[in-house]
């Protein structure tokens, strides 16, 4: 009945079906629509959720702590009406503070010593009221760590006020490393200071160049030599060089010699100085630059000689003076320079040693000299020729003080040498020939010898005193005879220390001073023959005394045996 109805409304109005049909399609497209906007409105709010997730972990796990102050949106109607402050958990964990992330703005201050802190509050004050960004060090109570805060004001393209951001860093360590670092610059800023007043206070000018040759430093001292009132660095900067008279540079050259060959290369110059002409040693040391050893700089200086030169003239002059009055002596002079070439020799030396001017004029040196006079064989005879030169080469560097020597001849002739140093390097020999002396000498030795043999020989003892006075010879009965020590009376005693040498044969003589006198001046007056003494022993002693031909006294002691 009812299906039967519908279908009767259906065909009466069939119109308001379509409607009805229309109408229902279009709700089961708004729900279906709605279902599917919902699920993208909850996919879109999920990964809307889970970015402000990552972005706040991310934040969370920064290395600077942050204290935010959040302002409410102006553009909708914010049920928060005041300011939101939040405490990240990387700032609670470096200030310790009790509340973690719940911790205010004041839990914060409560960490800074009370100057910082008030500082701090002045600084945010600027920033919320003026958007004032900041950036400064703090310390904190906890352990004396330091603090970089920075403050900024965080709003969007349109001008929309976010939020005030303070950040928190540590930064003790590299706080330390800074005072550290900065400890390190003031001694390199000391040192250089050092360094600078020595490289200026130098009495002579000093410059460095590069490896263009360029001036890289001059010092103080350099610019007295230049014709311009520019300080140093415009010298340098314009390289003005010392120049001579004709204009030239006194090193430039000189730098490029050093530079090319890397080693040290000088010259003399001469420079008119105040009116006055001097002379200047120039020199330029080449050396690697420590970070690039592949440049090569130098380093030159330039120092006054003029009185070493003239003290170098006045020398040469004396030396040539006294090797003049040598040439004119008739001992035998030679002169071995530094080289240890002949600089000199005079008439006798070329005499003595049978040479020839023409060859000794050629400068031969020393080596030469000896192989020249062993070929004449007037060289001491030795087993081991080379070793014999090199030693005497040796004493070219060992000689110091005047060395003096006998060399004996195999023609049985015997010169003395003698050898000292020469000012100008090298030594002076003197030669003379000793033979006469020394057998002269053998011969006197011989004649005394046999003169002493003779009075030891002599049952008396005798005592010769010689004209000054002392002991020249005695014989053993002598000394026997009054106990005197062989040491004694080879030190040459005196008269007056003889007698006193035989105190102890009169120690009953109440007198001995006087007893001394009388023998004293019994012995050395002329006019005295002979005097006796008697000793503690009761023997007695006839002493005579005789003047001799060469003005020697002798003195006879003989035991009275009567």
């Amino acid at each position: 009945m009812s299906s039967n109805l519908l279908v009767n409304m259906f065909y009466a109005a069939p119109e308001l079906w379509y409607v009805i049909w229309l109408l229902f399609a279009i709700l089961i497209a708004l729900l279906f629509y709605s279902v599917i906007h919902i699920l993208k409105l909850n996919q879109k709010n999920y990964f809307l959720n889970r970015d402000r997730e990552r972005f706040a972990e991310t934040l969370y796990a920064a290395k600077d702590g942050y204290f935010s102050f959040i302002y409410p949106d102006t553009k909708i109607n914010d049920p928060r009406k005041g300011i939101k402050e939040s405490c990240s958990r990387r700032l609670a964990v470096m200030l310790n503070l009790p509340n973690g992330t719940q911790s205010s703005f004041d839990d914060v201050l409560k960490c800074f010593y009370k100057d910082d802190a008030l500082k701090l509050q002045k600084y945010v004050g600027l920033l919320q009221n003026n958007g004032v960004a900041f950036e400064d060090m703090f310390s904190i109570k906890n352990g004396g760590r330091v603090l970089r805060l920075s403050g900024a004001r965080i709003s969007d393209a349109a001008g929309n006020l976010y939020c005030d951001m303070v950040w928190f860093r540590d930064v003790s360590n590299e706080s330390t490393q800074i005072d550290e670092l900065e400890a390190e610059r003031q001694k390199v800023l000391e040192k250089n200071r050092l360094l600078n007043d020595l490289f200026d206070n130098l009495p002579y000018p000093v410059w460095l160049r590069d490896e263009n040759l360029y001036l890289k430093l001059v010092n103080r001292k350099y610019l007295d030599f230049i014709n311009t009132p520019k300080d140093k660095d415009a010298v340098v900067r314009e390289g003005i060089e010392i120049c001579t008279s004709n204009n030239e540079s006194i090193s430039k050259d000189l730098a490029q010699a050093a530079h090319a060959s890397i080693k040290q290369k000088r010259q003399k110059v001469a420079l008119v100085r105040n009116g006055e002409r001097r002379s200047f040693d120039v020199t330029e040391v080449p050396f690697r630059a420590e970070q690039t050893l592949d440049k090569v700089y130098s380093v030159g200086s330039m120092t006054d000689i003029t009185e070493l030169d003239e003290l170098k003239r006045n020398l040469k002059q004396h030396q040539n003076s006294h090797l003049e009055i040598l040439g004119a002596l008739g001992t035998a002079f030679a002169v071995f320079d530094a080289k240890k070439k002949l600089a000199f020799y005079n008439k006798a030396f070329a005499k003595m040693w049978e040479l020839d001017n023409a060859w000794l004029e050629k400068q031969p040196s020393y080596v030469m000299f000896l192989d020249e006079i062993r070929e004449k064989r007037l060289l001491p005879e030795v087993p081991d020729f080379v070793h014999y030169k090199d030693e005497e080469i040796k004493d070219f560097n060992k000689i110091i003080e005047a060395k003096e020597d006998l060399l004996h001849l195999p023609d049985g002739r015997t010169f003395r040498r003698v050898r000292a140093q020469y000012p100008m390097g090298g030594l002076l020999f003197a030669f003379e020939d000793v033979t006469d002396r020394l057998a002269t000498r053998r011969a006197y030795n011989d004649l005394v010898s046999t003169q002493k043999e003779i009075l030891d020989n002599l049952s008396a003892g005798i005592a010769i005193f010689a004209a000054n006075g002392r002991l020249r010879l005695y014989n053993k009965e002598f000394a026997n005879l009054w106990k005197c020590k062989e040491i004694f009376l080879q030190n040459e005693p005196s008269i007056p220390e003889l007698v006193e040498s035989c105190r102890a044969f009169f120690s009953h003589v109440a007198d001995w001073e006087q007893l001394r006198s009388d023998i004293v001046n019994h012995i050395t007056n002329s006019t005295t023959k002979s005097f006796s003494l008697v000793r503690n022993d009761h023997s007695e002693i006839e002493v005579v005394s005789a003047e001799l031909s060469d003005g020697s006294l002798m003195v006879t002691c003989r035991p009275n045996l009567d």
